[in-house]
């Protein structure tokens, strides 16, 4: 059996992901304690209308769990809990700090039509320059204003709103706050003065009341008493604010400056780099913050794993390993298909939340695996309109890193998006990026490690783009975008 004693000085790190719950232990390097690592799988809720939510007790259990098995055993001195969740989903709780509302997440396309109200009746330029966000469904504005016109009833009940974050505060303390690079996801943020922004406020319709103090870096925490009987070993253990999934992500992938743009193929998909300058990125990107001192500019699409969980349920494909083992036998968009894959809406590049997913050129002859192959491969080319805004603002002679197990379990999938990228793509050994990336934010956090670039571990091999498979893929892209102009 693991012995936990060569381990004493440990932090936990609880990510909160869109999917799932995971936790664990790591020692004052960042590396993952044998054996102690837990995770519990959810899934949220859909609707045809476009509805992606998740019932905040499920998210809440689900986190309890993964700490119930982490913290259990003997001689682990615990310096800090370090906690990252989803960016952008939206929580409303009551004057007793109860949620009442499900989390509407980043997913959640109904707000569609008020993010074209809301985009013509603002200066979305300007807007956008302050908060990083596009005026879209996946921000609070659009949620907001979705909810005041369709659940006007359910408003009245709340009096401030969050995320899963500070509902899972609210139950282990019985006080919250908003992480600063949590509300920098929102679409309320003004990134450079690092304040709510009374323009997006009056877009949503809040007041600075309606939602919780911001935060960063590790704060005081004192357990509830049932909670700190429970977890002895957390008793007056320091919390680290909540982090932004996305940006952990990068950390937990080493790719901490403009020396490295992180890839993460998780549910959705985005390319990002942390930069300390002040940016404002091109249309299409996004900015949002790691914290006060560093920012994380990038894009995300809605499409990403979750595009090859519905093939495979759909499409009643045969297991993974076979999947895989045929579609590294395929040329490069061979099967005569284009598809949109914008199963959620889009996000980068266009930001049309309304958009719906597309499929032409089906033939007779069209086979599962050809659908498969031609999904995966339209992730991939979403992703390299995304490289090519990016990657100006990143250093010359930058890395690409992937990471998220869509991807590092499927070097099919990976060398389709290398292919698409034009560029190499190297791999994280890291296998959960942003739980680790979390751990290292609390060593920072705690002095016990005084650069983030000093943590890095050696890439594992990845793949070098071919330029053969490139050009069709250039071909493929252009006639996606074709498509895309003519629906």
């Amino acid at each position: 059996m693991h012995r936990i004693l060569q381990y004493r000085l440990v932090v936990i790190a609880l990510d909160l992901g869109t999917s799932s719950a995971r936790a664990r232990l790591c020692d004052a390097a960042g590396r993952a304690v044998p054996g102690r690592f837990h995770r519990v799988a959810y899934a949220p809720a859909t609707s045809p209308d476009g509805g992606v939510e998740h019932d905040p007790r499920t998210l809440l259990d689900a986190a309890t769990a993964c700490l119930d098995a982490v913290v259990r055993g003997r001689g682990v001195d615990v310096r800090a809990v370090a906690v990252t969740t989803f960016w952008h989903g939206l929580l409303g709780f009551d004057r007793d700090d109860r949620p009442v509302t499900p989390v509407f997440t980043w997913a959640d396309s109904r707000s569609a039509p008020d993010a074209a109200l809301l985009r013509d009746a603002l200066d979305e330029d300007g807007l956008r320059a302050r908060t990083g966000c596009h005026v879209h469904a996946s921000y609070w504005p659009a949620k907001l204003r979705w909810l005041a016109r369709t659940r006007p009833a359910d408003l009245t009940r709340v009096a401030r709103w969050g995320s899963i974050g500070e509902a899972l505060e609210l139950a282990l303390f019985g006080e919250a706050t908003t992480g600063v690079s949590m509300a920098s996801g929102t679409g309320l943020l003004d990134q450079d003065a690092v304040a709510w922004d009374p323009e997006a406020l009056a877009a949503a319709g809040l007041e600075p009341a309606q939602l919780f103090p911001l935060a960063e870096g590790l704060q005081a925490r004192d357990l509830r008493p049932a909670w700190a009987a429970r977890w002895p070993a957390l008793r007056g253990v320091p919390w680290l604010a909540a982090v932004g999934d996305g940006a952990a992500s990068n950390v937990g992938s080493d790719c901490v400056d403009p020396s490295r743009v992180a890839l993460n193929v998780g549910t959705s998909a985005a390319l990002r780099v942390i930069t300390t300058g002040r940016v404002v990125p091109p249309r299409g990107l996004w900015r949002y913050r790691l914290d006060r001192r560093r920012t994380v500019v990038g894009g995300a699409t809605s499409e990403g794993g979750n595009v090859y969980a519905w093939c495979r349920d759909v499409l009643r494909l045969p297991d993974d390993d076979a999947v895989e083992r045929a579609l590294a036998d395929r040329l490069p968009d061979a099967h005569g298909l284009t598809v949109l894959p914008f199963l959620a809406g889009e996000r980068a590049p266009g930001w049309r939340g309304d958009r719906r997913g597309v499929v032409a050129g089906l033939s007779l002859s069209t086979g599962a695996l050809d659908l498969a192959q031609a999904a995966l491969e339209a992730v991939a080319l979403r992703l390299a309109l995304v490289y090519a805004l990016l990657a100006p603002l990143a250093a010359p002679d930058h890395l690409v890193v992937a990471s998220g197990g869509a991807i590092v379990n499927s070097p099919a999938w990976l060398r389709m998006i290398a292919d698409a990228l034009g560029r190499p793509v190297a791999s994280s050994p890291e296998a959960e990026a942003t739980g680790r990336g979390a751990a290292l934010l609390a060593l920072e956090a705690l002095g016990l490690l005084p650069d983030l670039a000093a943590a890095r571990v050696p890439l594992a091999d990845g793949v070098t783009a071919d330029p053969a498979r490139h050009a069709r893929y250039a071909a493929a892209l252009a006639r996606q975008r074709r498509l895309d102009e003519t629906v």
